[in-house]
């Protein structure tokens, strides 16, 4: 029972990544706006089509955006594309020692980008890869509206647990 488990697990896994990694750049910045909202931030702002130099959404705890922190997001959706330490750093230019920032790649991140996130001692930053992005969609599914719940439709699959 366990190994069928395990390989509708990676199947599943596997048929959703997938489904991310051709969805177009603009609908997966949207797909983590509405994650965000559905976490309690407020998205008031979203890069729209073009350059957005170096930050595709902000959000805030508060409705009207009054309370720090700000949260600036950068989304990279290229699934076949590690983000390296310098890119990092580019996107840690634009956040200010106030700021949280939030970097999703769905290629992940380079050994150097993550040890750059962990060295930060004035700047607040948060590495979300493909499979944590995934992991927080499913937490967070009964708070996404209809509309979001249709960019990335998801549905449970049940097995039998018999006690150990």
């Amino acid at each position: 029972m366990a190994v069928v488990l395990e390989e509708a697990e990676e199947s599943a896994g596997n048929a959703i990544r997938d489904y991310l990694a051709v969805m177009p750049p603009y609908e997966f910045q949207n797909l983590v706006a509405e994650l965000l909202t559905a976490m309690g931030y407020y998205v008031l702002w979203v890069a729209p089509p073009g350059p957005d130099q170096g930050v595709d959404l902000i959000a805030y705890t508060d409705a009207l955006g009054t309370r720090p922190p700000r949260i600036k997001v950068q989304v990279k959706r290229q699934a076949d594309k590690k983000i390296d330490a310098p890119e990092l750093r580019a996107f840690m230019a634009v956040v200010g020692d106030q700021d949280v920032g939030i970097y999703v790649s769905a290629g992940g991140f380079t050994t150097g980008a993550q040890r750059e996130a962990r060295a930060q001692e004035r700047r607040s930053l948060t590495l979300i890869d493909l499979d944590r992005l995934i992991r927080l969609w499913i937490e967070h599914w009964d708070k996404l509206d209809d509309a979001a719940r249709l960019r990335l439709p998801l549905k449970p699959v049940y097995f039998l647990a018999p006690p150990d």
